[in-house]
């Protein structure tokens, strides 16, 4: 029996690899006689917009999802505190005032999530104002030793969060980075399955240190191919995919689009990715 879940951030309309993805988590649950269950991430600042939730309703239902609704992000912001705040008073975060185009400028390596991050700020004294809160892996490393996570499709991964340096885990316009507030999310819904797109792999390594580090319980992943366009990029808001709300409202048929998604017939110009 396992529990899946779908996390979207209400900062703009789902498209067909939200969809897919949605199907992919729903059908394992259902498969294993476990739990689907929907959690709105709505913590990003202004880009939040509460109203987009009844949109996600409305799309999972027009696909023929069923799912339990559990708390949004923005009702847990004390227990956010509270794991950042249990991190440093064990040493292992330190403020950064580094801009983007500072790290960029300073960088020596690039990672899944951009350039990384050259521990500028680890060790310096100094005021935590306009600040970002970071964990120092190679400490956090010393503490637990070497860790494995395991995915349905990978394998026995060993965990590697060095590779990308010190990640964010307190934003300086944010309550939490998607790091913390998803581990201790997945942990407090009894997630035991964690389903999402291979564009996330890399952010596993640094969860599974996380869940170490908090005394959380260790999930499993299934990191599924990504839907893409011709070029070979992932749908994304940011690039106008065609958005679920639209073709729910011209009238097309969700249960067929979930059917189609299933058996990997895409529209046209979209293909499942392979890397």
């Amino acid at each position: 029996m396992d529990v899946t879940r779908f996390a979207p951030s209400p900062n703009g309309s789902l498209h067909l690899g939200h969809a897919f993805s949605a199907i992919v988590a729903h059908d394992l649950a259902r498969e294993r006689g476990g739990r689907f269950l929907l959690r709105i991430e709505d913590i990003d600042g202004a880009r939040s917009r509460p109203e987009i939730g009844d949109e996600f309703r409305a799309d999972l239902a027009w696909l023929g999802l069923e799912w339990d609704e559990v708390a949004r992000q923005s009702s847990r912001l004390a227990s956010y505190e509270a794991a950042a705040d249990r991190l440093r008073a064990a040493g292992l975060l330190y403020p950064c005032t580094c801009t983007r185009a500072q790290i960029a400028a300073a960088a020596k390596a690039s990672g899944p999530e951009g350039p990384v991050y050259p521990g500028t700020c680890r060790g310096k004294d100094g005021g935590t104002g306009d600040a970002a809160w970071r964990l120092d892996v190679g400490k956090a490393l010393a503490l637990t030793g070497p860790l494995q996570w395991a995915d349905d499709l990978a394998g026995v991964q060993r965990a590697r969060p060095d590779l990308a340096g010190d990640p964010v885990l307190v934003r300086k316009d944010a309550p939490a980075s998607y790091h913390l507030a998803a581990t201790l999310d997945d942990a407090a819904d009894g997630v035991t399955l964690v389903t999402r797109g291979r564009d996330l792999f890399a952010a596993t390594h640094v969860h599974r240190l996380l869940q170490e580090l908090l005394g959380l319980p260790v999930p499993r992943w299934r990191h599924h191919p990504l839907l893409v366009e011709p070029d070979g990029q992932k749908l994304a808001k940011r690039r106008g995919s065609p958005a679920l709300r639209d073709l729910r409202l011209a009238g097309e048929d969700g249960a067929a689009l979930a059917e189609s998604l299933r058996a990997h017939r895409f529209p046209a110009g979209i293909s499942l990715g392979t890397s």
